[in-house]
C-alpha cells in the first residue's frame, strides 16, 4: 500500500528538522558499535570483577580463554537484564521470576545473561492525588539515569528491558537509546485479568465525589478493579506505552496484552531472549536500537497512538524518547497525523472493553494491520524481527508441542472494539491541538461527547487541585465553569497528573453543565469524558498567559477549530499583569517526601512541549 501522503509529509518534516542532532546522534552510537567489545578494552581486573559473581559455568562462557587472561572473539554474548521489578507495582510483580527463565533461554543457545541493574518504579495510581504524585513526571528521567548506570559497565552485547508502566518504559527507552549500539528488546508483563468494569468503577467514584457512597464502598469497588498482578485494565498510559512499543518493532510480536503466568507468557518471554541474540553481532542480521528508533518508527508510534485513542502523557513522553534518538517531533506533527489517522478502537476510557477485551478482539495486531494496509505506517521500518512491522499483525499461541507459532487475525471479533480503516469509530485520531491567547495545549476529544467538544463559559481560577475539589465539595461549582488550575508545570511542581478532578467534572457535566477543565499540569491517560486542555504552554510559573487569566473572563475551549481562548479585549489582555505564584504555594512546593532531591529537575526542565525533559 502506498504511504499516506501526510504520513510521508510528517516523516520528512520531522527527518529534515532533526537533520543534524540525529546525525549527531548516530555518529556517537555507531561509533561504540564498531569500537571492540568492552570486556577486550578493559584491564584485567575490570573484567574479572564484571564475572565474579556470577556461576562457574557462565565465568567459562565469558572467559574462554581464561588462561590468557582475556575474553576472545569466540566468547558467549552476554545480554544485560535492565528490570523494574518490584511486588509493590501489580504490573511489574510477574517480572520477578523473568532474569531466571532468560539466563536458562540464553544458557540454551550458548550464551549467558547477568541482571545489570534495577530501576525504580513508582506507581500513579498510589500516588494520585497526593505530594509523591510531584515525583512522578521526572521519575521518568531518573529510570533514564538508572538504566544507563546499569548498562555503563560496558560488558553486554545486547540488552533487555523489562517495564510495563507509565514512566518506566519511556524510562527505559530514553536510556537504551542513550546505549543506541546495542541490540534491544523490551519485555512486558502482561493486564491483569478482568475485574469489576472500568465504567462500574468510574460510576462509583462519582457517588462518592457527590457523597453517595463512603469510603467502605468505594474502597470495596477499588479492589474489585484493582485485584491482580499484571498492569491495569483500562487503557491508559501504561497499555499505551505497550502499544507504542508493538509498532515500533521493539516487542515480540503480539507481547503487549497476554496475561502473567501460564505457557504463552512464557514462551514470548524466553523468545525475547532468543530474538535479542538473533540481532547481535556475528548471530544474525545487526539491528541496535539506534537504528530500529528512526523517524519512521516514531511516525508509526504516533499514527498507532492516534488510531487507538491513547494516552496524552505520550505528547511529553514520545518527545522525549525522540530527543534520545535524535529525532525532533512536536505537537503541529500529532495533530496533523490526526487529521489523517482513523480511530479503530474503543477501549476505556474511549468505550467500555477494557484491554483483555482488546485482545480478545484484535487488540494491538489487528490496529496495526489496518494502518498498514491503508498506508498509515512505515512498512519499510527496520524491527527487532527479520519480518519486519508485518510481522506484529500476526497473534502467537502455543502449537500442540507447546512451541509459539503465529497466526493472521482475520476480520474484527467484536466491532464494538476494534473496527476496520474502512468503517472506524472516528475518521480522525483522538487528540487535538489547541492555540489560542492561552498559549499552546492539547485535548483527547475521542471520548468526549462531541455536544462538549466546544465548551465557552466563565473562569474560576484555582492554585491547586485541592482548591478546586473544595470548592466543588461546597457546591460552588454547579453551573457553568471552566475550570483553570495553574502552576501545576514542570518548572513549578513537577507537572503531577490531576485525575482526582475527573470524578468532580464529570458530576457536573452529569448535571447537564458545561464544564471544563484547563491546566499546565498533566491528566492522567484514564481520562475521558470531560473536555481538558492540558499541558498549556508556556506554563504560568514561567510568565505563561494562564497567569493573566481572572475569575469571571470568559474562555472559549474549541476542539473543532483547535482553538483556546480567553475572551477578553486584546489591549486589556496584553496590559495585564500576570499573577504570580502565591508565596505559600511556592514555599511549600517540592518540599516534603524526597521533592526536594528533584529541585535541579524542576528548574532545568524543557517545556511540555519539548518533552519535558531534564538532561539536554
Amino acid at each position: 500500500m502506498k504511504l499516506h501522503s501526510t504520513v510521508e509529509a510528517v516523516t520528512a518534516r520531522i527527518r529534515a528538522r532533526s537533520e543534524a542532532s540525529r546525525r549527531d546522534y548516530l555518529h556517537r552510537v555507531d561509533a561504540a558499535a564498531s569500537a571492540p567489545p568492552g570486556t577486550e578494552r578493559m584491564g584485567c581486573a575490570n573484567v574479572a570483577h564484571a564475572f565474579a559473581g556470577v556461576p562457574a559455568d557462565d565465568r567459562r562462557r565469558a572467559l574462554p580463554a581464561l588462561a590468557k587472561v582475556r575474553v576472545v572473539a569466540e566468547r558467549a554474548p552476554n545480554i544485560g537484564i535492565v528490570t523494574a521489578y518490584n511486588d509493590m507495582l501489580s504490573a511489574h510483580a510477574p517480572l520477578q521470576h523473568y532474569p531466571d527463565l532468560i539466563k536458562d533461554e540464553a544458557h540454551r543457545h550458548g550464551a549467558m545473561a547477568q541482571v545489570a541493574g534495577g530501576v525504580p518504579a513508582m506507581c500513579d495510581g498510589v500516588t494520585q492525588g497526593t505530594p509523591g504524585m510531584e515525583l512522578s513526571l521526572f521519575s521518568r528521567d531518573v529510570i533514564a539515569m538508572a538504566t544507563a548506570v546499569a548498562l555503563s559497565h560496558d560488558v553486554f552485547d545486547a540488552a533487555l528491558m523489562l517495564g510495563v508502566c507509565d514512566k518506566i518504559v519511556p524510562g527505559l527507552l530514553i536510556g537504551a537509546l542513550h546505549f543506541g549500539h546495542l541490540p534491544t528488546v523490551f519485555v512486558p508483563a502482561g493486564p491483569m485479568t478482568s475485574g469489576l468494569s472500568n465504567n462500574a468503577k468510574a460510576k462509583v467514584r462519582e457517588q462518592a465525589a457527590q457523597g453517595l457512597v463512603g469510603r467502605a464502598e468505594l474502597l470495596e469497588a477499588e479492589t474489585q478493579a484493582y485485584h491482580g498482578e499484571g498492569t491495569c485494565t483500562f487503557y491508559g498510559t501504561a497499555n499505551s506505552n505497550q502499544m507504542l512499543l508493538e509498532a515500533m518493532g521493539l516487542h515480540v510480536p503480539g507481547t503487549a496484552f497476554v496475561n502473567p503466568g501460564g505457557d504463552l507468557r512464557e514462551q514470548l518471554t524466553r523468545e525475547a531472549a532468543r530474538t535479542v541474540l538473533g540481532i547481535t553481532p556475528h548471530r544474525g542480521r545487526f539491528a541496535p536500537i539506534c537504528h530500529v528508533v528512526d523517524e519512521r518508527a516514531i511516525v508509526n508510534a504516533m499514527a498507532a497512538l492516534l488510531a487507538t485513542g491513547g494516552s496524552t502523557n505520550h505528547l511529553i513522553h514520545w518527545v522525549a524518547v525522540a530527543r534520545a534518538a535524535g529525532i525532533v517531533i512536536d505537537w503541529d506533527d500529532f495533530s496533523a497525523l490526526s487529521d489523517v489517522v482513523p480511530l479503530l478502537a474503543r477501549v476505556y476510557p474511549n468505550g467500555s472493553a477494557d484491554v483483555n477485551q482488546f485482545q480478545a478482539a484484535g487488540g494491538p495486531g489487528y490496529v496495526l494491520r489496518e494502518l498498514l494496509d491503508n498506508g498509515l505506517l512505515h512498512e519499510d521500518a527496520l524491527t527487532v524481527r527479520p519480518g519486519g512491522i508485518r510481522e506484529y499483525t500476526a497473534e502467537p499461541s502455543l502449537d500442540g508441542e507447546g512451541k509459539l507459532a503465529w497466526h493472521t487475525i482475520g476480520a474484527s471479533r467484536d466491532e464494538a472494539v476494534v473496527r476496520p480503516a474502512t468503517a472506524p469509530f472516528s475518521a480522525t485520531g483522538g487528540l487535538r491541538l489547541l492555540q489560542g491567547n492561552l498559549g499552546r495545549s492539547v485535548i483527547k476529544v475521542s471520548a468526549v461527547p462531541e455536544d462538549r467538544h466546544v465548551v465557552e463559559a466563565p473562569a474560576r481560577v484555582f492554585d491547586s487541585q485541592a482548591a478546586l475539589q473544595h470548592a466543588f465539595q461546597a457546591g460552588e461549582l454547579d453551573r457553568d465553569v471552566v475550570c483553570v488550575v495553574r502552576w501545576q508545570g514542570p518548572n513549578a511542581n513537577g507537572m503531577p497528573e490531576l485525575h482526582k478532578l475527573t470524578p468532580p467534572l464529570a458530576v457536573l457535566q452529569g448535571k447537564g453543565r458545561r464544564v471544563a477543565l484547563v491546566t499546565d499540569g498533566r491528566m492522567s491517560g484514564a481520562s475521558g469524558k470531560v473536555p481538558a486542555a492540558i499541558h498549556v504552554s508556556p506554563e504560568a510559573v514561567a510568565g505563561g498567559p494562564l497567569a493573566r487569566v481572572r475569575d469571571g473572563d470568559v474562555i472559549r475551549l474549541d476542539a473543532v477549530a483547535g482553538t483556546l481562548e480567553a475572551l477578553v479585549p486584546a489591549g486589556e489582555w496584553a496590559a495585564r499583569e500576570p499573577a504570580a505564584i502565591p508565596p505559600a504555594l511556592a514555599a511549600s512546593n517540592g518540599v516534603g517526601i524526597g521533592r526536594e532531591l528533584f529541585a535541579g529537575m524542576r528548574r532545568n526542565a524543557l517545556t511540555a512541549e519539548e518533552g519535558a525533559v531534564t538532561w539536554l
